[in-house]
């Protein structure tokens, strides 16, 4: 299977793709000479693997009869100081809400996003150091 995107110059720094159906700008900083009409490219990197970590988390979870009362995937990411400003590492908080939440199947599942399913994931932890915590809030 291949990935295909086109992503077409607008103006300035802005830049334009259609996914799957869905508008996306990504854009620069005015500072930077860009118009602030959307997101960073670098922070949708981040975007990237909170998202597929969290479907995958969320998705075992219902298997398991888990479901929490609310779930948030925060990613942290350490930006080089010299060019290319790259990720050097990204830790990756798995934040859940809820009463006697089983901490062994939240566990499970985050290690089974992280190590079988998540593509994203698969590709950042051969580039950086990737690290996880599981919080849970009630």
């Amino acid at each position: 299977m291949k990935h295909v995107l086109d992503l077409a110059w607008k103006e300035n720094m802005a830049f334009e793709t259609d996914m799957d159906g869905h508008k996306l700008v990504i854009d620069a900083a005015e500072e930077s000479g860009g118009g602030d009409t959307g997101p960073r490219p670098k922070k949708l990197m981040l975007a990237a693997l909170a998202g597929c970590t969290g479907m995958d988390v969320i998705m075992i979870l219902k298997k398991m009869k888990v479901e929490p009362e609310a779930f948030n995937v925060i990613v942290e990411g350490d930006v080089a100081e010299d060019h290319p400003k790259k990720y050097t590492k990204m830790k990756v908080i798995y934040q859940f809400k809820g009463q006697n939440l089983p901490m062994d199947k939240l566990e499970k599942a985050v290690n089974l996003s992280e190590e079988k399913y998540c593509g994203v994931s698969a590709v950042y932890k051969a580039a950086l150091d990737l690290t996880t915590e599981i919080r849970i809030v009630e």
